[in-house]
């Protein structure tokens, strides 16, 4: 346990910004396996419906780099064009 003022009020901020990470890291996970799943299951047209909101919540999320982002986004999107 830290002594110092400005120590302890780092470790608060710290652990809650820790908590919030991974609560949206665990909701993109959820979203990406969801739509493998849609993908699995050649429901094209729930997984199409489904794309837009998986990239937006990674956007969103700011837990990735930009070319890491798009890179994802590229590759669901392939997923589903190759469906046809």
């Amino acid at each position: 346990m830290p002594n110092i003022k400005s120590n302890k009020k780092r470790m608060i901020t710290s652990n809650e910004a820790r908590l919030r990470n991974k609560s949206k890291k665990s909701k993109i996970k959820t979203m990406i396996k969801k739509y493998e799943a849609l993908i699995a299951e050649k429901n094209k047209e729930e997984a199409a419906k489904f794309l837009p909101l998986l990239l937006s919540e990674i956007d969103k999320s700011k837990m990735f780099k930009a070319n890491n982002a798009s890179r994802k986004a590229a590759r669901f999107s392939k997923l589903l064009s190759n469906l046809e």
